[in-house]
């Protein structure tokens, strides 16, 4: 059972409130609690915070306002009012209960307790160490914006409230983790996004029991989607705030992770995890031909090497005008095998590239290339086809835009191939099958994950295989049942 945070009322003794804040933040064991006791108008006052998390310059500031006035007030009877009048910083709330006043100075915020009164004030002056916003590595367009989410999730909404600047943009900030308290926000238009997914969303937040999300959004993508072994993903990330924001405008919810630079969009689709921001980056002749180019790419990624493979099996399927079509050379060990052991070589290679510094990585690339492919196939152990289709397939994963995805489709094309050398033609059959009913079966929060093409939506198709000119896409996508679904703005 989670255990039951305690409803401690600040009381009216600052040395009862500076016993329990002994207690609860560790202060004298903790280096980076901070605290100050200032005796203002004869009355003592103290000020607690992580050195960490606060710039230090306003910490210095803040007390130089509070010292000055013992020197201009002389009414001790309005020291509550005055010391909140001399609090010139942006957000300044009244806290009541000792629980909560600890949990924001542990998030980076300054508590000030006046001797003789119920409340503290709470001042939000966080400085989350972090670096600046920069292009994502994994979502490089050609021209376009170069900066990116960071760690920070004041950062990552205020990019995002910077190419949307409506009132109705809404960012609600919630509480997850026992111990980690991490800051989590959901991001919706109030006038676009469906209120029952907003609801949902909320409440499955707010029914997480765990100590930390160390993992951020990871772990809050656990807890919302119910995937169990599913190898698919039923969410898609961004570190982009234009593609966050183009989300936003659809009727789709964001949440943004504390410590985390990815923003999670609900909900998604298969095809929404096919989408990349070049193909609006350039002309809409030259976005579908990327588009064309990238699907291609990715159904070779799920489909070629099971095909091919079927092909070498039974080459009495193949028409006489390719048969050239399979392997030249027998080699010393079965096609199917060949296949399996290729494709655990390249993610060997790419796990080592991770893992590899970079000034290894490129002498690590050249063994790769130069010596282990071309000796194993002078030994015998792969076919120069097979290394061929492998290859092919390899860079078709690497080309889908999610990473995610790309893992799910080579898992399943390691299945595939599976079939088809076990059963040959009736195993590709059957692969097939299960892998399209395997996708149509599946839901992220209640929605289609191969909508539009299953159910099938001709409209939202089209929007699908080309990229309609901005001017002409004037409607928003029925499956995220927007409350508004016209682009056009209302008055």
């Amino acid at each position: 059972m989670p255990k039951t945070k305690s409803n401690h009322i600040i009381s009216a003794s600052i040395q009862d409130n500076h016993a329990y804040m002994e207690e609860k933040l560790g202060m004298g064991s903790s280096f980076d609690i901070g605290f100050r006791e200032l005796i203002i108008l004869k009355q003592k006052v103290q000020i607690y915070y992580v050195t960490g998390l606060c710039d230090s310059s306003v910490i210095q500031e803040l007390l130089k306002k509070l010292v000055e006035i013992n020197d201009v007030e002389t009414n001790t009877r309005k020291l509550p009012e005055i010391i909140e009048n001399r609090l010139v910083h942006q957000q300044v709330k009244a806290v009541k209960t000792m629980d909560e006043a600890a949990d924001e100075i542990l998030s980076g915020l300054i508590g000030v307790f006046i001797d003789g009164e119920k409340y503290a004030q709470i001042v939000d002056v966080r400085s989350y160490p972090g670096r600046s916003p920069e292009e994502p590595d994994t979502e490089k367009v050609i021209r376009g914006s170069r900066d990116g989410f960071t760690e920070n999730i004041i950062e990552n909404t205020a990019l995002t409230r910077r190419r949307l600047r409506d009132e109705r943009l809404r960012n609600e900030m919630m509480k997850v983790g026992e111990r980690s308290k991490t800051d989590v926000c959901i991001s919706y238009l109030q006038d676009i996004a469906d209120d029952g997914l907003i609801d949902l969303i909320k409440e499955q937040i707010e029914a997480i029991e765990v100590d930390g999300i160390t993992m951020a959004e990871k772990t809050i993508e656990e807890y919302i989607i119910n995937r169990k072994w599913n190898a698919y993903p039923l969410v898609r990330y961004t570190e982009r705030p234009d593609v966050a924001a183009s989300h936003l405008l659809e009727g789709h919810v964001l949440i943004f992770v504390d410590t985390s630079p990815s923003a999670i969009i609900l909900p998604t689709t298969f095809f929404h995890h096919l989408q990349h921001a070049e193909e609006y980056r350039q002309a809409p002749s030259i976005g579908t031909f990327i588009r064309f180019i990238r699907y291609l790419a990715v159904f070779a990624s799920m489909y070629l090497l099971p095909l091919w493979l079927l092909f070498a099996l039974d080459p009495t399927l193949l028409p006489s005008e390719l048969s050239f079509i399979g392997p030249n050379e027998e080699g010393n060990v079965p096609i199917s095998f060949q296949i399996i052991l290729a494709i655990f070589g390249i993610e060997f290679l790419r796990m080592a590239a991770i893992h590899t510094p970079t000034p290894l990585s490129t002498a690590m690339g050249l063994i790769a290339a130069v010596l282990i492919g071309q000796i194993a196939i002078d030994v015998g152990l792969f076919s120069p086809e097979v290394i061929l289709y492998v290859s092919i397939s390899a860079i078709g994963s690497y080309v889908t835009p999610s990473y995610e995805l790309s893992v799910a489709n080579k898992l399943m094309n390691i299945f595939f191939v599976l079939f088809v050398g076990l059963f040959e033609l009736t195993g590709f059959v059957i692969g097939l099958v299960v892998s399209i009913l395997f996708l149509v079966n599946i839901k992220s929060l209640k929605t289609p994950y191969l909508w539009p093409f299953l159910p099938f939506n001709a409209k939202a198709m089209l929007h699908i295989i080309l990229r309609i000119p901005v001017p002409y896409t004037n409607s928003r996508p029925s499956i995220v049942h927007p409350r508004n679904n016209y682009r056009q703005p209302t008055k």
